[in-house]
């Protein structure tokens, strides 16, 4: 999986690229967590991300729990199979 983020003074987006699985949930979530800080915006771009298991979607829910405290998060362009 490949991760692609783009911070713009509080907006952060993360894309991921391919699987988001056990083996590669570690890698977003350290992305989302080393780039949250003076986040108020997360936007998570889902447009390039084939597959997502339940660690996953443990990444997208802690991202939004960290999110509720501090600002807004918002999914976007997820595809049909995911």
């Amino acid at each position: 999986m490949q991760i692609n983020y783009n911070k713009e003074a509080e907006k952060l987006t993360v894309a991921p690229n391919g699987r988001l699985d056990t083996t590669t949930a570690p890698a977003l979530d350290k992305t989302i967590n080393n780039d949250i800080e003076g986040t108020k915006s997360l936007v998570l771009n889902l447009k390039s991300l084939e597959y997502i298991s339940s660690a996953g979607l443990r990444v997208l829910l802690g991202a939004q729990k960290k999110m509720q405290k501090i600002g807004s998060m918002k999914v976007i362009n997820v595809c049909e199979e995911v």
